[in-house]
């Protein structure tokens, strides 16, 4: 499974311009070239007056099949194997739909993921929360009372490592996605310095992760991110780390990157990527690739995993 990889005949920066860019005094906005480029404006709020779509379960999920979103959806369906959790999950396409009217109320940010829950009866006003981090803690929070997935505040030195390594990749995946993944897949132009920058700020990120997973500097790292015990960490590590590692996050990005020094990390993908939740979740808000089976557009009940099995 991979998530979308458009491929562009993009150019070059040519030698007569030497990469070089002055800026002007003041910023001016201009349109902006390559595969999101036209969405992307400099102000925020919405753009039109449609409302988001809303399912029975008392959780509803507004989301992508990226990264960020399968963070949250690996969750929901580990909650779902565990507890019983139940929700429903629609799709939010980055062409536009993430500016609705109804899409900014539940993330003012209009980025994806954002969740709503109807915690005080479906008549009542939910509780929005939005960025991914947040939503997997809030989650946590009220549905795994078992403290499964995040450590309880009587296991405080592993629910601090567990947080730590939380918003370690909350703080470095966007040089990943946002660095890394821009210049090197969606860019209208290829610009070696941003490209190099970036490049090596993954590598030292994937390093950072081998070292932790294989023990490398000590520590209890292994087989998870906080040893023995999996937890949300993980789950917001794979859908980068891992699926960047498994080659399916950018077209060539595997042998660029140079990936199979990072065996540590290989392995915790490949453990990662047998858990029945990891593959579920990657299904849901899914809309691309050449899969069918990997592909289940809207989610509102365990039972369309089977039911998508069937039509196939």
């Amino acid at each position: 499974m991979s998530y979308p990889n458009p491929k562009h005949a993009y150019p070059t920066l040519g030698d007569n311009t030497h990469g070089e860019y002055t800026p002007s005094k003041v910023w001016e906005f201009e349109s902006q070239g390559g595969k999101f480029g036209g969405t992307n404006r400099p102000t925020a709020g919405s753009r039109d007056d449609v409302e988001l779509p809303r399912g029975s379960h008392a959780l509803q999920l507004y989301s992508l099949g990226t990264p960020n979103g399968v963070k949250v959806t690996i969750l929901l369906e580990e909650l779902n194997l565990r507890y019983g959790v139940e929700y429903d999950a629609f799709t939010i396409k980055l062409t536009g739909e993430q500016f609705g009217k109804g899409f900014t109320a539940a993330n003012p940010n209009s980025k994806i993921p954002a969740l709503l829950h109807y915690a005080d009866g479906p008549d009542a006003p939910p509780v929005r929360v939005f960025e991914s981090a947040a939503i997997l803690m809030y989650l946590c929070e009220h549905f795994d009372t078992d403290h499964v997935f995040l450590p309880g505040t009587n296991e405080p030195a592993l629910r601090a490592e567990c947080l730590s390594w939380l918003f370690f990749v909350q703080g470095s995946a966007p040089f990943v996605g946002g660095g890394f993944g821009h210049f090197f897949n969606y860019a209208p132009v290829k610009i070696k310095y941003a490209i190099d920058r970036y490049t090596m700020e993954t590598k030292r990120q994937l390093d950072v992760l081998n070292r932790r997973l294989g023990k490398i500097d000590g520590g209890d790292g292994g087989p998870y991110l906080c040893g023995e015990k999996y937890t949300i960490a993980d789950v917001c590590a794979y859908p980068w780390y891992g699926v960047i590692v498994e080659g399916k996050l950018y077209s060539g990005s595997a042998e660029f990157l140079a990936v199979h020094e990072y065996e540590h990390v290989l392995e915790w993908a490949n453990l990662m990527s047998k858990r029945l939740a990891c593959h579920r979740g990657k299904m849901v808000n899914r809309i691309w690739g050449d899969s069918p089976d990997e592909q289940l557009h809207e989610r509102h009940s365990v039972s369309d995993f089977e039911t998508k099995r069937a039509l196939l």
